[in-house]
């Protein structure tokens, strides 16, 4: 059906003569564009929103794994962080950082990554849809891609993993600053809390709903006095990548050329960081 349509399709010189299919992609390749036939339905694009984004603000796309608590337990995550995991959340992310220039930082814990672009980009006219699809599709692909990596054995997830994505505006650096704040305390009460609820369901031998129970009201001095007394467990001791999450910018003078990113596990919420990395709010 398809070599009928061509044929029908060849210009007089070639008719009636045994022709390859690079000759004739060769002709049309030259040929002088024609207007469509079907140009009449060209009006659709008009339904198309207008989804730019404001200019000279900065550009947050934030990823959430989707149904990760079910890919968790069928994957047999280690309780309450699987470093593997976490390690491969964060190789995803470099990918994605270096396929898109125009992003500053990043940030990533649990089953999330936000990423900052500069308040000057045109990344794709600053279009919203494609620059969280494209972000996105990235950072699944990687990884999916990257996933024998870090789970020795197994050569691909048992299960497709997604990301939904969004883009945010923050107009000015105390703003994005708050919002960095903001996922970095959500990464410290959720990491409390989960350390806390696995330890007493695997060191101390509740269910799940006891365990739920018994944290039900708690305040974070709760929780710490729970792992130390109960547990001799010192929250404080706990690696920072748990606590704080994982912070990725590029590194000015990398002694890798194939990983040319600094991973930081540092406090957003204070001036310390900002201090020590003033080009960041400067892009």
């Amino acid at each position: 059906m398809v070599q009928r349509e061509i044929i029908k399709t060849r210009p007089a010189s070639m008719r009636g003569k045994i022709v390859s299919f690079n000759r004739i992609n060769r002709y049309f390749s030259c040929a002088k564009p024609l207007k469509m036939a079907l140009s009449r339905f060209e009006y659709v694009k008009k339904f198309e929103l207008d989804d730019k984004l404001v200019p000279e603000c900065w550009i947050v796309v934030r990823l959430d794994g989707k149904g990760f608590s079910k890919f968790s337990d069928l994957h047999n995550f280690v309780k309450p962080n699987d470093k593997r995991a976490l390690d491969l959340m964060n190789h995803s992310a470099k990918k994605v950082f270096k396929e898109i220039n125009d992003i500053v930082i990043a940030y990533g814990q649990s089953d999330e990554y936000s990423f900052v672009l500069k308040k000057s980009t045109t990344l794709y006219s600053r279009r919203s849809a494609k620059i969280t699809t494209n972000i996105a599709s990235l950072f699944a692909a990687a990884y999916t891609f990257y996933w024998p990596l870090f789970f020795e054995g197994e050569e691909r997830p048992k299960m497709v993993p997604s990301f939904d994505a969004r883009a945010v505006q923050y107009p000015n650096d105390q703003v994005l600053r708050d919002y960095l704040s903001w996922r970095q305390a959500d990464c410290h009460i959720n990491n409390l809390y989960n350390t806390t609820f696995w330890a007493l369901i695997q060191k101390g031998g509740l269910s799940n709903q006891e365990a739920g129970k018994r944290l039900t009201g708690t305040f974070a001095k709760d929780k710490n006095e729970i792992l130390f007394s109960e547990f001799a467990m010192n929250y404080n001791d706990e690696p920072d990548q748990f606590k704080k999450g994982t912070i990725l910018v590029k590194d000015p003078n990398p002694e890798d050329k194939k990983n040319p990113y600094l991973e930081l596990y540092q406090d957003l919420i204070g001036d310390t960081f900002w201090e020590e990395h003033p080009e960041l709010l400067m892009k």
